[in-house]
């Protein structure tokens, strides 16, 4: 039986809203172009877990954050990232339904995905992985290695969604078969055929 393995940002949920990005902002009183700059620009090593969450926002603020900021931008942040495509999760909840395996590999901070793991439409899915977690990043092969064998599967095995096109590479450099996520619809009919 082939994996299902749907990445969360953009694929499961929508992507993060500009206006969530600049509340974050004007929460702690940041200029929010450039807070929305660094943001990105630190993400991956929060998301490898190279940075705990009060350094990731002292990068994001250029100045040491204070637990509580880090407290109140780790719970608006995640509330960011919770609008669930619905699309999306009607494919997941459908293939859920037919008893398919599925799983989830998301680059996210494991501080992210404690709360994404309390999200019903996430708490569905049996395996969940996050790169916070596992001290790995997509696209580098590790993560879909290790993942694979978290799944004890073999890479021709799984069937990997992701809305980045270097993410897909990645999963296919691993020997896993990718598929470029744009809409519910498209990913219905491209799982049609995978048994």
């Amino acid at each position: 039986m082939t994996w299902i393995v749907f990445d969360y940002g953009g694929v499961l949920s929508l992507p993060q809203p500009e206006s969530d990005a600049d509340a974050m902002a004007r929460a702690v009183d940041a200029e929010p172009e450039a807070f929305k700059r660094r943001y990105w620009e630190h993400r991956l090593d929060f998301d490898r877990a190279t940075l705990s969450p009060l350094a990731y926002w002292s990068a994001v603020l250029a100045r040491p954050a204070t637990p509580s900021e880090t407290a109140r931008l780790v719970a608006m942040d995640l509330t960011s990232w919770a609008y669930p495509d619905e699309g999306t999760v009607a494919v997941l909840g459908d293939l859920i339904e037919e008893g398919r395996d599925v799983a989830l590999l998301s680059n996210a901070p494991a501080v992210l995905g404690e709360g994404l793991d309390q999200l019903p439409w996430i708490a569905a899915i049996g395996h969940r992985f996050y790169s916070g977690r596992m001290g790995l990043v997509k696209p580098d092969r590790e993560i879909y290695d290790e993942m694979a064998r978290g799944l004890k599967a073999d890479p021709a095995e799984i069937v990997f969604i992701d809305d980045r096109q270097e993410n897909v590479a990645g999963a296919e450099t691993a020997g896993m078969t990718g598929l470029h996520f744009t809409d519910a619809a498209a990913l219905r009919e491209a799982l049609t055929g995978v048994r």
